[in-house]
């Protein structure tokens, strides 16, 4: 760690820093890059360690949906962490999705680790749990697929790290995935294969994301109000967790879709120490786009205009709300000249919002703490 530049650490030596501990470390995905200064800042004053993340989908060669390459979005985390002074955090790459396994989309993922490497990631997340063969005859072939493709993805990104630490994260179950009978849920027995077979082939994760009943972003009523999410399994969770001990594993699980779960759940219910990674990234969209609607009723108005007007004719049975929350996200880069050229006022707000928020997901997720530990095993 460059104590002058307050960069980021590997995303390994936070993970191992808080295993065996009760705690969770909160992964933010901040769309809206400007909260990030408010949750590190939340960060420091609680002393909780922090990953922050975007997704394939949210920040890629192009920009993603928020506008962000890799390296734009590196560049404004490592700016928020030196303004703010927090040292004990990890710049994570969320959901390197790998959907058809074909060679043209396995040579564009390594195109966009190459410039992950090179913005200084420190954490990296494959998702390769689209490619699951419904065929199989037992859990290894029904997983052949997505082992296969997460091997060469994590020897790729061993080989462009060139011997520097870096966080691992892999997928065994995709995150709300469902069939007729509601959300498909991983098994023990899974997990437990998955890694193993990942081990075999000289690939060690830290953490394993596997499907729970959370979905990512918001849950909604019939009538298209969101609602509070309920439907993780907890015990589920456990079981996996200890079928991973029971079978010498050394890996943690990552709980993602974590917006819209009660915060009071998460604390007194949450087995901490068994998931270790949590996944918040809706909720920061909503505290921006909260933010602007106060301060910025115009921008918000155009942002919500256009949503409405690209996504409604997509959506003839759903209420504007459901529409507006499921798709707002894809404005961000259209409006990315607006949403960061607003003045100090409407960004200082923002940033206390997520100061604020950000106090209450750090004790709920027991982090309080966890950056000295993470520190002293350092020195």
């Amino acid at each position: 760690m460059d104590t002058k530049t307050f960069g980021p650490l590997p995303g390994s030596t936070i993970l191992t820093g808080v295993s065996g501990k009760k705690a969770i470390v909160m992964a933010a995905n901040v769309r809206i890059a400007t909260v990030a200064e408010g949750i590190f800042k939340a960060a420091k004053d609680s002393d909780s360690a922090v990953f922050m993340e975007l997704a394939r989908s949210e920040s890629d060669l192009s920009g993603g949906y928020t506008g962000m390459t890799p390296q734009v979005f590196s560049e404004k985390m490592r700016a928020a962490a030196k303004a703010t002074a927090c040292d004990i955090w990890a710049l994570h790459a969320d959901h390197i999705s790998i959907k058809k396994g074909d060679p043209a989309e396995i040579a564009g993922t390594k195109q966009l680790i190459d410039a992950q490497v090179n913005a200084g990631y420190t954490s990296f997340a494959i998702d390769a749990s689209h490619l699951f063969n419904f065929q199989g005859k037992n859990v290894r072939e029904e997983l052949e697929l997505n082992i296969k493709a997460t091997s060469e993805i994590a020897r790729y990104i061993r080989q462009k790290m060139n011997g520097r630490e870096f966080g691992l994260e892999v997928e065994v179950g995709e995150i709300g995935r469902k069939d007729t009978e509601g959300l498909i849920l991983t098994k023990p027995e899974e997990a437990v294969g998955f890694i193993k077979a990942l081990n075999e082939n000289d690939v060690y994760p830290h953490v394993i994301a596997i499907a729970n009943g959370s979905s990512h972003g918001h849950s909604y009523d019939a009538n298209g109000n969101v609602v509070e999410q309920l439907s993780i399994d907890i015990p589920r969770t456990q079981e996996i967790a200890k079928a991973l001990r029971d079978n010498h594993l050394n890996v943690g699980i990552a709980q993602h879709g974590i917006t819209g779960t009660p915060r009071d759940l998460i604390n007194l219910h949450f087995p901490k120490g068994d998931i270790i990674k949590g996944n918040v990234g809706t909720f920061w969209q909503d505290v921006a786009f909260g933010t602007l609607k106060i301060y910025e009723p115009a921008l918000y108005k155009d942002i919500m205009d256009w949503t409405l007007e690209k996504y409604r004719p997509e959506n003839p049975n759903k209420k504007d709300k459901q529409i507006i929350d499921g798709n707002c996200k894809n404005a961000i880069k259209v409006f990315y000249k607006e949403i960061y050229g607003v003045d100090e006022k409407t960004n200082k707000a923002m940033q206390a919002m997520a100061y604020a928020e950000s106090l209450v997901f750090f004790r709920a997720f027991g982090a309080y703490g966890t950056a000295s530990a993470i520190r002293k095993s350092l020195h």
